[in-house]
This record gives structure tokens, C-alpha cells and sequence, in this order.
């Protein structure tokens, strides 16, 4: 076998460890599946003491199923077959003539849990890096391996349903406390736990009958119910349907295991041959595609100097620091400083929990008045406000005292880097670095290169990008770049409707109808008034779309969004206060999201980044765009490019040139009008 290898040692215990060949996760693919009914043939046929199931993997026991093989999966009896298969395996591994154990360092996901729920018992480390959880319902299915039986039975049903529903991952001392696992050792005790509970072993777990009462007929229509509203409150069913098909699939048959499997079996193959859980497929593939970009050991940042305190730059200083890093933040103003070293205490206090954890990442968050942090950096990062003058007049002072090697970026938003890097003696030193916000939350960073862009330094910030836990996208240097390119005309059209007098909340109603996450004009209250203010000023001759009076004269009266606690709505504890929803028309939100749609396509057709599925990774990991739709291009090409045309050549004849389709839809339509 190539991937698994199975070993018996003197006290009859056998030993079956996962290594799968050429990866470093292991993931339960056709290959590593057949391998695995091999080896449980031969245990069948000879049984050992016990069984221990471990991963040779420092990463972790299994990653999940192979997700590459669901993509492009449209037979729904292709799919069933698969699960079949697999519930075949997983009977056997259950009915094995012996005790057997899961042995779980790292990450347990998926059907890796499926496996581990198959198992007699399981135990697991208390390493910070031990997680399990089922995380199929991110892409548009269930637990299909058997997991929505097993859960149950080992756990309960509100339990097992809420770890399904949730997609969340829980800790070994988590796990425990639940009963998902049997035990939570150190890493060092793990083999010895395991030989301890086969040498007593073990019957399987079962929950006591209060974690069962939900599952009971006189109840199961009520609990049903409440699920269905909890999952609709966090996503639109119509959007994503797995949640509420789990929901059904367990109220009608919750209590007889074989017709679950027999429906698990039959509803995740469905569900996976759909158009979400597919175009979620290929949004988890896109994710994977960016985490391979940049070479980690090329390049390992270990000071980052980051110059202005404001919200970003802090916000960016702070998160650094999380992902190991010793960070000085330059700011010139002593009262700026002390407020990004508050939000830095808050997200230490959330993230790290431990008094001890929290100190030692204080002290790694060095506040930095003068500026001497620059000569020990690994890289700067300039993150002060959208001037050019004052960008290039920062450059010339800190590029001097730069060592060797170190990188030199900018976290412009919207300035293209050729015009910041005209005044550099070597402007190929310069790359930009555009963070997202809240950082700790977006996961995207775009990687700017400009015309002169050296392609080293382009590589050490792909690197960076990595190190800093961000997906890196590459872009060009163009007004805008991609996100924000592609974000401005979507949010300057509603605010044209709000001066229009339709309502906010309509409007973002017509958007999250659409898919998106977030309302546009709730967004640009979000963002902050005053950066759609500077970035529309920069973009409208390209957007061929002026500036709407009434942003200007929100920022003038200082309501700069949530910020300020007024913007196009008015913000109480950190929540838009909404009017009445008037509704919207389906012209209204074509205005919205075929501006959106429409740039794009331009953006695209000018290179600003290679491909369609690099523009869809993009959008959707730096906005949020509705990713059951699998991305704008990809949404174009669900809709019919043709249909969608006809529609903004409609409102181009209507309302002016700000609709005016972009060429790139002649090679979209094969150029039929």
C-alpha cells in the first residue's frame, strides 16, 4: 500500500498509520479509500488484539474527504455510489472483531471525524492544534460518510445537529465535554492512552437519555422548527439549502439508524450535484489555489515596522503580532499610539484568552514614536493617509535606514504604485500590500505590483502574505486595484438611489436578495464615509461616474458612517438602526449588481488580475460577494452573459454612460449583440 501502512506489535495491538503519498494533509480520496478496505480485509481475516488508527502527519489525522473530487460531480448517482462506498468501509471498520481506537493530533475533519466515529473510542491531544468538526455545510452539504448517524448516537442529537448546522471546530477539551471524544491527553501520552484503553476494552459511548429527549417524536416537529429558524436567521435557505435538508433529513427518521444512512446517502448526493454545494467546491479550491502562492521559506519575516496608527495600520500591527511576529508601530501622535495599543489588548484578550499569551504579545506590540524600529525590519509598511506627497515625502525618510533585503510596501487602497514610486531612486524596491478591513477578519490581501516592480520583491510579499495567515492575490497597479475597483461602482449607485429617495434598507435588501452579505450602502457606512469619499474623488473619471453631493456633504458634517454613530443610517452600539423596507424593484437591483458585474468584466478584460477564477477568489474573499454564486464571472456565466448585456445596455440607454458595457462582454457573448 502507498499510503497506509498497517504493523503489529508484541502485545497483539495493531497499528494502522495514514500517511498519504505526495501530500502533506491526508484526505480520504478514491486511492487512500480502496487502501483502506485492503487493510481492513486483513484485519478481518486475522484480528489483532486492538486496533489503533493514527496519522503519520504532523499536520494533523484527516483532513476530510478529497474535495477535488466532488468538483465538477453533476450525476447525483455518481455521488451516491462514493457514499456508499464509504459507508460500506466504515460498517466494517465498526464491526471489526476487536476494539478500536482513534488516535487524533491535529486536525479531524470532516470524514476524517466520520472515521474517527466509526471507532470503538477516541482520543485526542490537547495540543492547540487538535481540531474536530464537520465543516461540510461551508460547502453546500452534510456529513455524508455516516456522520449524521454516528453524531448522534455518540453525542446526542442537540449536540450532533448543532455541530453539523454550525460547521465549527472544537478543541480535544471541547470535544471531551461533549462526549464526541472519550478522552484528552498531552501529545506525549497518546500512544500509551491508547494502548490503556484497548487493554480495557472499552464498550462504545452512548449519551444519557436527556441528550436523547430531542429526538423523541413528540418533540423532534418543534425542535425541527426552531433549527430551521436559527439556520434561516444566518443564511437565506434559498440561497444555501444544506442546513434545512440536514433538519428534515433528521426529523424524519432520527431514530432509525438505517433509514438515516439510507437518506444521509441519497440527500448529501443531491445536494452535492447542485449548483451551491458546486460552486462552493470551487470556491474551497479557489481558497487552497491562493494558499499555495509564495514560497514561506524563501522569505521569513520575522520584525515588521508598520508607520501610522490609525485604525488599518494598528489594526495590521496587531495582527501581526498574532502570527508571531515582533512589530514596532510609528505613529506621531502620542494619543493615536495609545488607542491602537487598546484595540491591540482587545483582539490579544479575544484571540489568545491566556493572561500569560496576552502579556507576551504586548510585548512584542512596541510602540514607536521616532521611528527606530525601521533599521531592524524585516519589512515596512506604510499605512498613512491617501496623499501622495505625504506617502513620497515618508518613503525618502525611511527608505536610508532600510537594511538590505528588507521589503518596502504600502497599504494604499487606491493610488496607483507607479505614481508613488516615481520619486523613489529604485522603484522596483516597491510593492503594495493592500489589507482589508477589519484585518482580522478579511482574509484577503492583495499583492500590488507596479510596471517596475521587481518580480523578487513580488515573491518576498507573496511570502509575507503567507507567513502573515492571508490569502495573497496578485494585481496589477491600476486605480483601485481589483476589490475596490470592482466594490465603488456598486456602492456609488446605491447611494445615487438613497439621493433618489429610495430607502437604505431597500436597497440593501435588493443586495442581500441578490447573495451579498452585506448591504451596500450598510457597507459603505461600515468602511467609513470619508474613505468612499477619497476613493470615489480618485476613481470617478475611470467610473465615468461623479461623486454623489450626498457623500460629500456627509463627510463635511462629520457623519462618517458607524464610525461616528451617523451616516446614511444612525449606528447604536455598533448596529445600523433600520427604517422602513419600502422594497425595492428588479431594476433597482440590476443597477446595483450590474455595475458590479460590469466592472468586473473590465477588470478582466485590462489584466488587472490573471484569470476569471483569480477575479472571483478576489471578490469573494476581499468583499464577501455571495459566494453560492461561485464569483461575478462565474455568476455571468450562470445568468448568461447575453441576458445580462441586453439588461445593461438597457439602463445605458436609460441613465448615461456609467452603464455603458465594458468591451469585455464582446468575448463573453462571442460577440453576438
Amino acid at each position: 500500500m502507498n499510503h497506509w501502512t498497517l504493523s503489529r506489535d508484541d502485545d497483539g495491538i495493531a497499528w494502522l498509520v495514514f500517511d498519504q503519498a505526495g501530500s502533506g494533509v491526508n484526505t480520504l480520496s478514491d486511492e487512500t479509500l480502496a487502501e483502506f478496505g485492503i487493510a481492513l480485509t486483513e484485519l478481518e481475516a486475522a484480528p489483532p488484539q486492538g486496533l489503533v488508527i493514527r496519522s503519520a502527519k504532523p499536520s494533523g489525522f484527516i483532513a476530510g474527504a478529497d474535495v477535488k473530487r466532488f468538483a465538477g460531480m453533476r450525476d447525483p448517482n455518481v455521488a451516491e455510489a462514493l457514499i456508499r462506498n464509504a459507508h460500506a468501509l466504515l460498517f466494517r471498520l465498526e464491526r471489526l472483531p476487536c476494539p478500536s481506537v482513534a488516535a487524533i493530533h491535529g486536525f479531524c475533519l470532516g470524514g476524517g471525524l466520520e472515521l474517527a466515529l466509526a471507532c470503538t473510542c477516541r482520543i485526542a491531544t490537547d495540543d492547540a492544534r487538535t481540531r474536530l468538526g464537520f465543516p461540510e455545510v461551508r460547502l453546500g452539504i452534510f456529513p455524508g460518510f455516516g456522520g449524521s448517524v454516528r453524531s448522534i448516537d455518540r453525542v446526542g442529537h442537540l449536540a450532533a445537529m448543532n455541530l453539523m448546522l454550525s460547521g465549527r471546530n472544537l478543541s480535544g477539551r471541547a470535544a471531551k465535554k461533549i462526549g464526541l471524544i472519550d478522552d484528552c491527553v498531552p501529545l506525549r501520552q497518546l500512544d500509551v492512552a491508547c494502548r490503556q484503553a484497548l487493554k480495557n476494552n472499552p464498550a462504545r459511548r452512548r449519551p444519557g437519555w436527556l441528550q436523547q429527549a430531542a429526538g423523541w417524536p413528540a418533540l423532534r416537529g418543534l425542535v425541527a422548527a426552531r433549527m430551521r429558524q436559527q439556520a434561516a436567521a444566518h443564511a437565506n435557505p434559498a440561497h444555501y439549502p444544506a442546513p434545512c435538508v440536514l433538519i428534515e433529513h433528521w426529523r424524519r427518521h432520527a431514530n432509525t439508524p438505517a433509514a438515516l444512512y439510507d437518506s444521509e446517502a441519497r440527500e448529501v448526493s443531491r445536494l452535492l450535484t447542485g449548483d451551491t454545494a458546486q460552486n462552493l467546491v470551487r470556491v474551497f479550491l479557489l481558497q487552497e489555489q491562493l494558499k499555495g502562492q509564495g514560497d514561506k521559506h524563501a522569505f521569513t519575516p520575522r520584525r515588521l515596522h508598520v508607520i501610522g496608527a490609525g485604525v488599518m495600520g494598528g489594526d495590521i500591527a496587531a495582527w501581526g503580532v498574532l502570527q508571531g511576529m515582533t512589530v514596532s508601530l510609528q505613529d506621531r501622535s502620542a494619543a493615536q499610539l495609545a488607542r491602537a495599543m487598546g484595540r491591540a489588548r482587545e483582539l490579544f484578550a479575544k484571540k489568545l484568552k491566556s493572561p500569560r499569551l496576552i502579556t507576551d504579545a504586548l510585548d512584542r506590540l512596541i510602540p514607536d514614536a521616532r521611528g527606530d524600529g525601521v533599521a531592524k525590519a524585516d519589512v515596512v509598511l506604510e499605512a498613512i493617509i491617501e496623499d501622495v506627497a505625504a506617502k513620497q515625502g515618508l518613503f525618502a525618510q525611511v527608505l536610508p535606514r532600510m537594511k538590505p533585503g528588507a521589503l518596502l510596501a504600502t497599504n494604499t487602497s487606491s493610488i496607483p504604485l507607479e505614481v508613488l514610486s516615481a520619486s523613489l531612486p529604485n522603484p522596483e524596491r516597491l510593492v503594495g500590500l493592500h489589507f482589508f478591513n477589519p484585518v482580522a477578519k478579511m482574509p484577503l490581501l492583495e499583492i500590488v505590483r507596479g510596471p517596475r516592480t521587481d518580480p523578487a520583491v513580488v515573491e518576498q510579499a507573496l511570502a509575507f502574505a503567507r507567513h502573515f495567515n492571508k490569502l495573497p492575490l496578485r494585481v496589477q497597479s491600476s486605480p483601485g486595484f481589483l476589490v475596490n475597483r470592482i466594490l465603488m461602482p456598486y456602492l456609488l449607485e446605491a447611494v445615487m438611489l438613497v439621493e433618489e429617495g429610495v430607502a437604505p434598507d431597500a436597497i440593501d435588501r435588493a443586495a442581500t436578495d441578490y447573495g451579498m452579505p452585506v448591504g451596500p450602502v450598510e457597507l459603505a457606512d461600515t468602511v467609513g464615509l470619508d474613505i468612499c469619499l477619497s476613493v470615489a474623488g480618485k476613481m470617478a473619471a475611470l467610473l465615468k461616474n461623479d461623486v454623489p453631493p450626498s457623500l460629500r456633504k456627509h463627510v463635511d458634517a462629520g457623519h462618517l458612517g458607524r464610525k461616528s454613530g451617523q451616516g446614511y443610517y444612525r449606528w447604536e452600539r455598533g448596529r445600523a438602526q433600520r427604517g422602513k423596507d419600502t422594497g425595492y424593484s428588479a431594476e433597482q437591483q440590476d443597477r446595483i449588481m450590474l455595475r458590479l458585474l460590469n466592472e468586473a468584466v473590465a477588470c478582466l478584460r485590462e489584466g488587472v488580475v490573471t484569470n476569471a477564477d483569480e477575479l472571483d477568489a478576489g471578490v469573494i474573499f476581499g468583499t464577501g460577494f455571495a459566494p453560492f454564486k461561485g464569483g461575478p464571472m462565474q455568476a455571468i456565466e450562470h445568468a448568461g452573459a447575453a441576458a445580462l448585456h441586453q439588461r445593461l445596455l438597457a439602463l445605458h440607454e436609460k441613465f448615461g454612460a456609467r452603464f455603458q458595457p465594458d468591451s469585455g462582454w464582446d468575448t463573453l457573448t462571442g460577440g453576438k449583440p
